[in-house]
């Protein structure tokens, strides 16, 4: 199949896929959308959102919608890094024998990843940079495609370890969900207290969404879309001669070139599922906020007077 079909293809499965994940998840589309989007680009998504906004039930939906094997590790502060990796074992025949732990699936769903402490958060990093595991001196690679979607909540903040910058670089897409408009609570609430059960079918297979990450991989941009992104980030960062009046009072570190990848595969992956077959400036803009805003640090001055990151970011575009 000819790449031009294959974007065309992508189109109205994406669109199928959505439908079929919208009959249980009502609203959240900007969420459903990067998700999706981390998803066909081979990142990793952080979902931020306070309790019962349907963060653990969107990642699970879009699993079944995808055709994938999922699993829930739930952080809490005693987890330790065999508890993810899993760990060997004597068997009766008196050998070591490895033991798969729950990393060992296509969708990860980390919950609640800051109430873990940070050793175990760096059990995590390998697996989302290398997308395999070194468990005592032997190195077991993961089956592909890998996914790690987080979910944190921004309140009960006591008893957290918040994840380090390093470890937050590693994540494509930040995701905020916000509570649900009047309308919208109305209908979650026929469709969660009938007896009714929605049934999510599989759009893809696993074969399938590494054929389209190697499609939007194969996606050309042009020169100009690439100096706006890599122009984008430079801007971000205080100490640059491109920085702005806003970015110098308000923010202490701005975003590595890791964002600048992530700007251009991202713009990619809108742009195909939106059928256009190069993206544009208007793709970079359009996937901004979610790469940028966990990548960069806001200082007390921001907070005081309450300068959102988001606001930051919308100067810049």
């Amino acid at each position: 199949m000819s790449d031009v079909k294959a974007v065309n293809e992508l189109v109205n499965q994406y669109n199928s896929l959505k439908s079929e994940i919208g009959k249980v998840i009502i609203g959240q589309e900007e969420a459903v959308n990067f998700t999706l989007l981390s998803v066909f680009c081979g990142g990793h998504s952080l979902l931020i959102g306070v309790p019962g906004l349907a963060k653990t039930l969107l990642v699970n939906t879009v699993s079944n919608a995808l055709g994938l094997n999922f699993k829930r590790i739930q952080f809490t502060p005693d987890l330790m890094p065999s508890d993810i990796l899993g760990s060997e074992i004597l068997d009766q025949n008196r050998q070591f024998k490895f033991i798969k732990g729950p990393i060992f699936s296509n969708i990860i769903l980390a919950d609640e990843i800051n109430r873990t402490p940070p050793k175990t958060q760096a059990a995590l990093l390998e697996a989302m940079q290398e997308r395999s595991v070194t468990v005592s001196g032997n190195h077991y690679k993961l089956e592909l495609p890998f996914f790690v979607l987080a979910t944190q909540n921004p309140i009960e903040q006591e008893g957290t370890d918040p994840l380090p910058e390093a470890q937050l670089d590693r994540f494509m897409f930040s995701i905020n969900l916000e509570y649900p408009t009047f309308k919208e609570e109305v209908q979650v609430v026929k469709a969660t207290t009938s007896s009714i059960q929605q049934t999510v079918d599989a759009i893809f297979s696993g074969e399938e969404i590494v054929a389209i990450q190697k499609l939007i991989r194969k996606i050309p941009v042009t020169d100009n879309v690439i100096e706006y992104a890599v122009g984008l980030v430079g801007k971000t960062r205080p100490k640059s001669n491109e920085a702005i009046e806003l970015v110098k009072n308000y923010l202490d570190w701005g975003a590595g070139p890791r964002a600048s990848q992530n700007l251009i595969i991202a713009a990619k992956a809108h742009a195909a599922v939106h059928g256009k077959y190069s993206p544009d400036i208007e793709d970079v803009k359009a996937v901004a906020i979610p790469i940028l805003s966990h990548r960069i640090v806001k200082n007390y001055k921001a907070e005081a007077e309450g300068v959102s990151i988001s606001d930051s970011i919308n100067s810049l575009l």
